[in-house]
């Protein structure tokens, strides 16, 4: 069960949120950096999650990615484990639609805080990983300013095409 070495460690509790995780997966790699994936649970597999973010944490591992639905007590069961940030997806399911998520991740008490993105935003999650990052890596903030350019003239050639028709 021993942690490989990543700047950026993204668990979800279950495979079946593979799909909404994925996004952060790839804006990290993208942006150079390492990531490790994992499906751990912090109801099916507390102690292989606390465990894994533990050595996670001590091989170097800079802030972790948690992905789940329903109750969505993951992000909260790593930020107990570590003081390394953790940012929480809610992934969507069930009949509230990831209301619940939403409310379980961002509603940690006093001293526990997880970064909570919004339902199924897992891509802002990879962002804002690597935004923390980059508080302490030049090279890297530099390929985060350039990706925000790149947004920028996206949306800008958008409007211009846009515009030009009406």
């Amino acid at each position: 069960m021993s942690a490989k070495t990543c700047d950026v460690a993204i668990l979800m509790g279950s495979k079946s949120d593979l799909a909404t995780m994925k996004p952060a997966v790839d804006v990290l790699k993208e942006l150079g950096l390492t990531v490790c994936v994992r499906v751990l649970s912090a109801h099916r597999t507390p102690e292989q999650t606390a465990v894994f973010v533990r050595e996670a944490a001590a091989s170097g591992t800079k802030v972790f990615i948690c992905g789940a639905g329903g109750a969505a007590h993951l992000a909260g069961a790593v930020a107990a484990h570590t003081t390394r940030p953790v940012i929480g997806v809610p992934i969507s399911s069930g009949s509230l639609q990831g209301m619940d998520a939403l409310l379980s991740t961002a509603m940690m008490p006093p001293g526990i805080p997880v970064a909570t993105v919004a339902i199924g935003g897992a891509e802002n999650a990879g962002l804002l990983a690597a935004q923390m990052v980059a508080l302490v890596d030049a090279a890297l903030a530099k390929r985060v300013a350039a990706e925000r350019e790149s947004r920028l003239r996206k949306v800008l050639e958008a409007d211009a095409e846009v515009s030009a028709k009406f």
